[in-house]
């Protein structure tokens, strides 16, 4: 059966005139950037004879080289190929856009230059920007929860050690028999039930928060099954359970999963519809209810970005959908156009940004993927970069979520001297409630009512490994950031945890090894800790101080980068799991 997928992929390679032994050396030469580059030459001209084609012969190479379950390539690649397949289509296959597609893809060419583009503002700096003073008030409870990824089709008692990143299904090959049965609230290996999302929202409104802030992805990560009628239903029915359980407001964003296929937000210059509408309309109007009606229109017509006031505050919180400046959307590789602000959302942040400071007002900067991490885009991170220097006097907050992990990047003035004083931002990631990646949590802030900067950040779990946890989880706090890491740094009272702060904090990490282990472990809740030291708390270290993808230190080898991806099983990629890229690095390792 092996012999005869890859057979297949063969036939219709050489119907578009690329010999068998061509295609199987492109795929299994891979190593470097121009062998990338060649690979997907060899893969355009399949493209050149259709979708069905391409999707054939890229399933039947998946299969053959036993790069994922059949299941698993037949239904990703039916879904992200025809996307990758218009790509190739339309690019030349050894430009930019090509070797920004290799480094999505498979880790390589990602060495390239920044495209110059100055971000337009409607007005200068004020020569005297407002300050911002407490006045010593109580502070005000807010909470921030990620990364729900609730699988609607978890099934109490199936098999929760299957072969594929997500278990916990009876999936058309599961065993009859389970060696490891799926409890009722979870497993380390399968993606949130139904009843540990519900315990989550019930534990937030115990908390009373005044509101809340929502960082992305509601849905599960089977991606191979994920279609646009279940991305709806999981997108309404995880905004109707957030308004039937928690009253106060909530702030959403939209995420990488919430979409299909996943990752998939077209560009207003694609070539073809844009399928991501549907989700807009979703959660415009899904949101209103707390957003409000401006802002819901928002939803609809700026890919899902919105700008709303808090009520009775003087705080904006400014959302936005990062999927644009995500390098595993596939959509933002359909041109050899530069394109700086893909759907305008860094002018509509600049315009949103522009009525916060005119009206004397803070802002809040909400969104999925954080603008540090390797998987953003190094252009639009920059820009990005130029938005948050203009108005660092109005963001009092940037927060986000994606990696599944408790962590934080700094952003400075000038990153060649990354000093205390340099540091001008700070973005705080939130955890994930899915166990995939640790024990669920998520973060509560005790925020300044007058400055609406962040007093202390807590990390409030449930410990999947509790004897009583499939019984009923029990949250508790896991640490707060003020008393852990406060005296570490010889923080005040009064003192915000400001970006001087976490800065600080990073060089303690320097010399304290104590100090650094504890964190490794609050990475994951202390449910998946992965040993640190050496090279990796040097990586680790740079990362934090890099709120500009440009500056994160996560770059490997491209062989590193291809066993990474092809080991991971029940492990994600940040948070992506399995996908295009994934697969693809087991087809070139296995070949």
């Amino acid at each position: 059966m092996m012999l005869l997928l890859i057979a297949t992929a063969l036939y219709f390679a050489f119907a578009a005139g690329i010999s068998t032994d061509s295609l199987l050396s492109a795929v299994s030469n891979v190593d470097d950037c121009p062998s990338c580059l060649a690979l997907l030459g060899a893969f355009q001209s399949i493209a050149l004879g259709g979708d069905d084609a391409f999707i054939i012969s890229f399933t039947s190479l998946c299969i053959g080289l036993g790069a994922a379950d059949p299941d698993v390539c037949t239904g990703l690649i039916a879904r992200e190929g025809p996307i990758l397949a218009n790509d190739l289509r339309q690019i030349n296959s050894t430009g930019q856009t090509a070797e920004k597609l290799c480094d999505a893809l498979l880790g390589m060419c990602v060495t390239h230059p920044i495209n110059p583009f100055t971000v337009a503002f409607p007005k200068p700096p004020p020569a005297h920007p407002k300050v911002f003073k407490s006045r010593g008030r109580p502070t005000v409870p807010v909470v921030h929860l990620s990364d729900v990824h609730i699988d609607r089709f978890y099934t109490v008692g199936a098999e929760a050690n299957c072969t594929k990143s997500i278990c916990c299904r009876d999936f058309d090959d599961s065993p009859a028999v389970p060696t490891v049965p799926a409890g009722p609230n979870g497993n380390s290996h399968c993606d949130s039930p139904v009843t540990l999302a519900d315990s989550l929202l019930e534990e937030i409104q115990r908390l009373n928060p005044v509101f809340s802030i929502f960082t992305g992805d509601v849905v599960e990560g089977a991606v191979w099954l994920v279609d646009q009628p279940e991305v709806t239903a999981d997108l309404q029915a995880f905004n109707a359970e957030m308004a039937s359980k928690l009253s106060a407001p909530i702030f959403p964003s939209i995420g990488n999963h919430d979409s299909a296929p996943v990752n998939a937000f077209a560009r207003t210059t694609s070539h073809t519809m844009n399928n991501s509408q549907f989700v807009f309309d979703t959660q415009s109007a899904g949101w209103e209810r707390w957003i409000k009606a401006e802002a819901a229109s928002q939803v609809d017509h700026i890919s899902g970005s919105y700008s709303a006031k808090v009520p009775g505050m003087d705080l904006r919180i400014i959302s936005v959908n990062t999927q644009y400046w995500y390098k595993q959307n596939f959509w933002l590789y359909d041109s050899d156009v530069i394109q700086p602000d893909p759907n305008g959302i860094i002018a509509f942040m600049v315009e949103a940004l522009q009525a916060a400071e005119d009206a004397g007002d803070r802002a809040w900067i909400v969104g999925h993927i954080p603008l540090g991490k390797e998987d953003t885009l190094v252009d639009q991170s920059n820009y990005y970069d130029q938005v948050l220097q203009r108005y660092k006097n109005t963001i009092a907050g940037q927060f986000f979520g994606h990696s599944h992990k408790d962590q934080f990047e700094i952003a400075y003035s000038n990153y060649s001297e990354q000093t205390a004083q340099n540091a001008v931002g700070v973005a705080l990631i939130g955890p994930a409630l899915t166990p995939t990646s640790g024990n669920p949590a998520f973060k509560f802030y005790d925020i300044d009512p007058d400055t609406f900067e962040v007093m202390d950040s807590k990390v409030i779990f449930t410990n999947i490994s509790d004897p009583t946890f499939q019984i009923s989880p029990t949250w508790g706090l896991y640490y707060s950031a003020r008393e852990t890491y406060g005296p570490l740094v010889g923080l005040s009272p009064k003192e915000p945890l400001s970006p001087a702060f976490w800065h600080n904090l990073t060089e303690v990490f320097e010399t304290n090894n104590t100090a650094f282990q504890f964190f490794n472990t609050a990475i994951s809740r202390g449910g998946a800790v992965t040993e640190c030291d050496g090279d990796c708390v040097n990586t680790t270290i740079c990362d934090m101080r890099a709120f500009r993808s440009e500056n994160n230190c996560d770059t490997p080898t491209p062989g590193f980068q291809l066993r990474k991806r092809a080991a991971a099983s029940h492990d994600s990629d940040e948070c992506e799991g399995i996908g295009l890229s994934h697969i693809l690095s087991r087809m070139v390792l296995a070949a």
